[in-house]
């Protein structure tokens, strides 16, 4: 994901959306253990597809599920350089 879209004054407010939508723990949940282990690789796109969800909501999604399975393998993400 563009770094560029996360320094946005939109972004938390994107992220402060999709935390309030109802599904979203679902939606996170299945990401992190079954699309994400097929498909580490996956887009945002594919997210989006694959899940019946909006652009929006797949991109913050994907975003937090890379950022925490990168911090659980003792990497680093660009926040924490």
């Amino acid at each position: 994901m563009s770094e560029e879209l996360k320094r946005s004054p939109l972004w938390p407010i994107l992220v402060e959306v999709v935390h309030s939508l109802p599904l979203y723990p679902s939606h996170k949940a299945y990401l992190r253990d079954y699309l994400i282990v097929e498909s580490p690789e996956i887009s945002v796109e594919e997210v989006s597809y694959r899940l019946g969800i909006t652009f929006g909501e797949a991109m913050v999604i994907l975003d937090e599920v890379k950022r925490e399975l990168t911090k659980e393998k003792g990497g680093q993400t660009p926040e924490t350089r």
